[in-house]
């Protein structure tokens, strides 16, 4: 096997956990939903090229989601949008969700287009991204709570009919539960982030092996 398919197969690799990390963020963040679908809408198609070492890949926004590959959509004759900046450029920008770095990124596109992406890059930050991820699951699990609250109030006027043993076991079953809860809550929210550091470091040592 060639220098050049082992590259391309180790960036086809990292591109599919960055892709399926993005997947499973979009259906928590909706700041950044909000952000995908005016590019979902048009098909856009964004082209990132990365210096030192050079690298490039297509991102191709759909309703379905956001679709990378190393190679050029049959369907497109030419992207969109092409992005051109040094590896620690986008590294720095996505990492610190810096807007002014986002910034200083070269773009060549429509103008509207290309503003879209750069919106939708500062919703992409990792910064935001464990945000965000945090924020939803802390919500849900709040929300949770509440309506379990809610359903577990207590009927006084069954409860003097009710004998003092069913109600023990209605609260420890109640206790269980809320334990469970934050258990699951625990590991989707460990998960999450779990896959998108990972994805992050392979990306960050593909880059670094191919220098």
């Amino acid at each position: 096997m060639s220098q050049n398919s082992i590259s391309n197969s180790l960036l086809n690799i990292v591109l599919v956990f960055a892709e399926s990390a993005i997947t499973l963020v979009l259906r928590f963040d909706a700041s950044l939903r909000k952000a995908v679908y005016p590019l979902a809408q048009k098909n856009t198609v964004v082209c990132v090229r990365s210096y030192l070492p050079h690298t490039q890949f297509y991102a191709t926004f759909t309703n379905k989601g956001i679709l990378l590959d190393s190679e050029l959509p049959p369907s497109t004759t030419e992207p969109d949008v092409v992005v051109n900046a040094y590896s620690h450029q986008l590294i720095n920008s996505l990492v610190s969700n810096d807007v002014t770095q986002i910034n200083k990124i070269t773009m060549r596109g429509g103008t509207e287009t290309v503003s879209e992406v750069r919106n939708f890059l500062s919703q992409l930050g990792i910064a935001s991204l464990f945000q965000g991820i945090i924020k939803t699951v802390k919500g849900k699990g709040k929300e949770t709570a509440e309506e379990a609250k809610e359903q577990n109030k207590p009927d006084y006027k069954a409860r003097i009919e009710e004998q003092q043993q069913q109600l023990n076991v209605l609260s420890m079953r109640n206790r269980e539960l809320e334990i469970s809860l934050k258990e699951a809550h625990s590991k989707q929210k460990t998960t999450m982030i779990a896959l998108i550091v990972a994805s992050l470091i392979a990306i960050v040592a593909v880059i670094g092996w191919l220098s």
